[in-house]
Protein backbone atom coordinates (compact mmCIF):
# COMPACT_ATOMS: atom_id res chain seq x y z
CA UNK A 1 0.00 0.00 0.00
CA UNK A 2 2.47 2.57 -1.33
CA UNK A 3 2.46 5.41 -3.89
CA UNK A 4 -0.44 7.47 -5.21
CA UNK A 5 -1.40 7.19 -8.90
CA UNK A 6 0.76 10.24 -9.69
CA UNK A 7 3.74 8.84 -7.79
CA UNK A 8 3.25 5.42 -9.37
CA UNK A 9 3.14 6.86 -12.89
CA UNK A 10 6.32 8.85 -12.23
CA UNK A 11 8.12 5.76 -10.98
CA UNK A 12 6.85 3.71 -13.94
CA UNK A 13 8.45 6.30 -16.24
CA UNK A 14 11.78 5.87 -14.42
CA UNK A 15 11.57 2.10 -14.79
CA UNK A 16 10.60 2.36 -18.45
CA UNK A 17 13.65 4.49 -19.16
CA UNK A 18 15.92 2.07 -17.25
CA UNK A 19 14.57 -1.16 -18.71
CA UNK A 20 13.52 -0.05 -22.19
CA UNK A 21 14.13 -2.83 -24.68
CA UNK A 22 15.26 -5.35 -22.08
CA UNK A 23 14.50 -8.83 -23.41
CA UNK A 24 16.74 -11.11 -21.37
CA UNK A 25 14.39 -11.31 -18.38
CA UNK A 26 10.77 -10.51 -17.54
CA UNK A 27 9.85 -7.40 -15.55
CA UNK A 28 6.47 -7.11 -13.85
CA UNK A 29 5.22 -4.31 -11.59
CA UNK A 30 2.25 -4.60 -9.23
CA UNK A 31 0.88 -1.18 -8.24
CA UNK A 32 -2.15 -0.67 -6.05
CA UNK A 33 -5.50 -1.08 -7.82
CA UNK A 34 -6.14 2.64 -8.09
CA UNK A 35 -2.73 3.20 -9.73
CA UNK A 36 -3.00 0.44 -12.33
CA UNK A 37 -4.57 2.55 -15.13
CA UNK A 38 -1.96 5.32 -14.82
CA UNK A 39 0.91 2.83 -14.70
CA UNK A 40 -0.42 0.83 -17.63
CA UNK A 41 -0.73 3.99 -19.70
CA UNK A 42 2.97 4.68 -19.16
CA UNK A 43 4.04 1.07 -19.81
CA UNK A 44 1.63 0.33 -22.66
CA UNK A 45 3.37 -1.57 -25.49
CA UNK A 46 6.58 -1.82 -23.46
CA UNK A 47 8.45 -4.86 -22.17
CA UNK A 48 7.33 -4.13 -18.58
CA UNK A 49 4.10 -5.91 -17.69
CA UNK A 50 1.51 -5.01 -15.06
CA UNK A 51 0.22 -7.20 -12.24
CA UNK A 52 -2.46 -6.73 -9.62
CA UNK A 53 -1.81 -7.41 -5.94
CA UNK A 54 -4.99 -9.45 -5.49
CA UNK A 55 -8.23 -10.50 -7.19
CA UNK A 56 -11.55 -11.99 -6.12
CA UNK A 57 -12.73 -15.27 -7.63
CA UNK A 58 -16.24 -14.21 -8.67
CA UNK A 59 -16.97 -12.41 -11.94
CA UNK A 60 -19.16 -9.77 -10.30
CA UNK A 61 -21.68 -9.37 -7.50
CA UNK A 62 -22.31 -7.99 -4.01
CA UNK A 63 -18.69 -8.19 -2.84
CA UNK A 64 -18.06 -4.68 -1.59
CA UNK A 65 -14.42 -3.68 -1.62
CA UNK A 66 -13.29 -6.50 -3.92
CA UNK A 67 -12.06 -6.36 -7.52
CA UNK A 68 -12.75 -8.73 -10.40
CA UNK A 69 -10.69 -10.12 -13.24
CA UNK A 70 -12.82 -8.17 -15.73
CA UNK A 71 -11.86 -4.88 -14.09
CA UNK A 72 -8.20 -5.88 -13.99
CA UNK A 73 -7.96 -7.10 -17.59
CA UNK A 74 -9.65 -3.97 -18.94
CA UNK A 75 -7.08 -1.93 -17.01
CA UNK A 76 -4.18 -3.74 -18.71
CA UNK A 77 -3.30 -6.33 -16.07
CA UNK A 78 -1.71 -9.61 -17.25
CA UNK A 79 -0.54 -11.10 -13.93
CA UNK A 80 -2.05 -11.28 -10.46
CA UNK A 81 -0.43 -12.00 -7.09
CA UNK A 82 -2.47 -14.59 -5.19
CA UNK A 83 -2.04 -15.82 -1.63
CA UNK A 84 0.52 -13.25 -0.49
CA UNK A 85 1.38 -13.80 3.17
CA UNK A 86 -0.17 -10.46 4.12
CA UNK A 87 -3.45 -11.53 2.50
CA UNK A 88 -3.25 -14.80 4.41
CA UNK A 89 -2.12 -13.49 7.79
CA UNK A 90 -3.71 -10.02 8.00
CA UNK A 91 -6.90 -10.57 6.00
CA UNK A 92 -7.51 -14.24 6.77
CA UNK A 93 -7.44 -15.71 3.29
CA UNK A 94 -7.60 -19.51 3.37
CA UNK A 95 -5.98 -22.08 1.11
CA UNK A 96 -9.43 -22.89 -0.26
CA UNK A 97 -10.07 -19.26 -1.20
CA UNK A 98 -6.63 -19.00 -2.79
CA UNK A 99 -7.34 -22.15 -4.81
CA UNK A 100 -10.52 -20.56 -6.19
CA UNK A 101 -8.62 -17.41 -7.14
CA UNK A 102 -5.90 -19.36 -8.96
CA UNK A 103 -8.52 -21.34 -10.89
CA UNK A 104 -10.33 -18.17 -11.92
CA UNK A 105 -7.14 -16.41 -12.98
CA UNK A 106 -6.12 -19.32 -15.22
CA UNK A 107 -9.65 -19.60 -16.61
CA UNK A 108 -9.66 -15.97 -17.75
CA UNK A 109 -6.08 -15.83 -19.04
CA UNK A 110 -4.31 -14.07 -16.17
CA UNK A 111 -1.02 -15.52 -14.90
CA UNK A 112 -1.18 -16.21 -11.15
CA UNK A 113 1.87 -15.49 -9.00
CA UNK A 114 1.06 -17.99 -6.25
CA UNK A 115 2.73 -17.22 -2.91
CA UNK A 116 3.64 -19.72 -0.21
CA UNK A 117 5.82 -19.54 2.88
CA UNK A 118 6.13 -20.22 6.59
CA UNK A 119 6.05 -18.01 9.68
CA UNK A 120 9.04 -17.69 12.03
CA UNK A 121 7.51 -19.94 14.69
CA UNK A 122 6.78 -22.59 12.06
CA UNK A 123 10.40 -22.53 10.87
CA UNK A 124 11.65 -22.69 14.45
CA UNK A 125 9.48 -25.76 15.02
CA UNK A 126 10.87 -27.47 11.92
CA UNK A 127 7.59 -27.19 10.03
CA UNK A 128 8.77 -25.30 6.95
CA UNK A 129 8.36 -28.17 4.49
CA UNK A 130 5.05 -29.29 5.99
CA UNK A 131 3.57 -25.79 5.81
CA UNK A 132 4.76 -25.17 2.24
CA UNK A 133 3.57 -28.60 1.08
CA UNK A 134 0.11 -28.03 2.55
CA UNK A 135 -0.17 -24.58 0.97
CA UNK A 136 0.89 -25.88 -2.44
CA UNK A 137 -1.30 -28.99 -2.43
CA UNK A 138 -4.39 -27.10 -1.27
CA UNK A 139 -3.68 -24.07 -3.45
CA UNK A 140 -3.24 -26.22 -6.57
CA UNK A 141 -6.07 -28.66 -5.84
CA UNK A 142 -7.73 -29.82 -9.09
CA UNK A 143 -5.54 -27.50 -11.16
CA UNK A 144 -3.88 -29.09 -14.18
CA UNK A 145 -2.24 -26.12 -15.93
CA UNK A 146 0.82 -25.87 -13.70
CA UNK A 147 2.93 -24.28 -16.47
CA UNK A 148 0.59 -21.29 -16.40
CA UNK A 149 1.45 -20.54 -12.76
CA UNK A 150 4.43 -18.73 -11.23
CA UNK A 151 5.20 -19.82 -7.67
CA UNK A 152 6.80 -17.45 -5.15
CA UNK A 153 8.39 -18.69 -1.95
CA UNK A 154 8.29 -15.92 0.63
CA UNK A 155 9.33 -16.84 4.17
CA UNK A 156 7.03 -14.66 6.25
CA UNK A 157 9.79 -14.01 8.78
CA UNK A 158 11.88 -12.34 6.07
CA UNK A 159 9.25 -9.95 4.69
CA UNK A 160 9.82 -6.33 5.63
CA UNK A 161 11.96 -7.36 8.58
CA UNK A 162 15.36 -6.82 7.05
CA UNK A 163 16.05 -10.51 7.64
CA UNK A 164 16.68 -12.65 4.61
CA UNK A 165 16.93 -16.38 4.16
CA UNK A 166 20.49 -17.45 3.43
CA UNK A 167 21.05 -18.62 -0.14
CA UNK A 168 21.26 -22.19 1.18
CA UNK A 169 17.98 -21.86 3.12
CA UNK A 170 16.19 -20.37 0.12
CA UNK A 171 17.57 -22.96 -2.31
CA UNK A 172 16.60 -25.78 0.04
CA UNK A 173 12.95 -24.73 0.00
CA UNK A 174 12.92 -23.93 -3.72
CA UNK A 175 14.37 -27.38 -4.43
CA UNK A 176 11.69 -28.92 -2.19
CA UNK A 177 8.95 -27.04 -4.07
CA UNK A 178 10.25 -28.15 -7.47
CA UNK A 179 10.50 -31.74 -6.25
CA UNK A 180 6.94 -31.56 -4.92
CA UNK A 181 5.68 -30.19 -8.26
CA UNK A 182 7.53 -33.05 -9.98
CA UNK A 183 5.65 -35.58 -7.88
CA UNK A 184 2.30 -33.82 -8.41
CA UNK A 185 2.73 -33.34 -12.17
CA UNK A 186 6.02 -34.50 -13.72
CA UNK A 187 9.71 -33.65 -13.66
CA UNK A 188 9.55 -32.17 -17.15
CA UNK A 189 6.65 -29.90 -16.23
CA UNK A 190 8.23 -28.91 -12.91
CA UNK A 191 11.33 -27.71 -14.75
CA UNK A 192 9.17 -25.27 -16.70
CA UNK A 193 7.67 -23.67 -13.57
CA UNK A 194 9.30 -20.43 -12.48
CA UNK A 195 9.85 -20.26 -8.72
CA UNK A 196 10.63 -16.81 -7.31
CA UNK A 197 12.14 -15.89 -3.96
CA UNK A 198 10.57 -13.07 -1.96
CA UNK A 199 11.78 -11.71 1.36
CA UNK A 200 13.84 -8.55 1.92
CA UNK A 201 15.57 -8.77 -1.48
CA UNK A 202 18.10 -5.97 -1.92
CA UNK A 203 20.99 -5.29 -4.30
CA UNK A 204 23.48 -6.51 -1.69
CA UNK A 205 21.94 -9.99 -1.40
CA UNK A 206 20.23 -10.61 -4.73
CA UNK A 207 23.21 -12.05 -6.59
CA UNK A 208 23.84 -14.79 -4.03
CA UNK A 209 20.16 -15.77 -4.20
CA UNK A 210 19.58 -15.61 -7.95
CA UNK A 211 22.56 -17.84 -8.79
CA UNK A 212 20.96 -20.74 -6.89
CA UNK A 213 19.83 -23.49 -9.30
CA UNK A 214 16.14 -23.48 -8.33
CA UNK A 215 15.65 -19.72 -7.82
CA UNK A 216 14.31 -18.26 -11.06
CA UNK A 217 13.70 -14.66 -10.00
CA UNK A 218 12.56 -12.39 -7.23
CA UNK A 219 9.24 -11.21 -5.81
CA UNK A 220 10.56 -7.85 -4.66
CA UNK A 221 8.94 -5.87 -1.83
CA UNK A 222 10.46 -2.73 -0.32
CA UNK A 223 13.26 -2.50 -2.89
CA UNK A 224 10.67 -2.24 -5.68
CA UNK A 225 9.59 1.16 -4.35
CA UNK A 226 13.02 2.70 -4.92
CA UNK A 227 15.48 3.04 -7.75
CA UNK A 228 17.41 0.16 -6.16
CA UNK A 229 14.94 -1.98 -8.13
CA UNK A 230 16.91 -0.96 -11.21
CA UNK A 231 20.08 -2.26 -9.58
CA UNK A 232 18.43 -5.67 -9.24
CA UNK A 233 17.97 -5.73 -13.00
CA UNK A 234 21.65 -4.98 -13.54
CA UNK A 235 22.57 -7.84 -11.22
CA UNK A 236 20.26 -10.19 -13.08
CA UNK A 237 21.95 -9.33 -16.37
CA UNK A 238 25.28 -10.40 -14.87
CA UNK A 239 23.84 -13.80 -14.04
CA UNK A 240 22.19 -14.31 -17.42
Amino acid sequence: MHKTPTESAHFASILLNAFHGEKEFDIIVAPTFISIPAVHEILRDSNIKVAAQNMYFEDEGAYTGEISWKMLKESGVEYVIIGHSERRNIFGETDEMINKKIKKAIEVGLTPIFCVGEKLEERDEGLTFAVVETQIKKGLKNIEDIEKIIIAYEPVWAIGTGKVATPAQAQEVHSFIRSLISKMYSKERAEKVRILYGGSIKPNNFFSLIVQPDIDGGLVGGASLKESFIELGKILKQVI
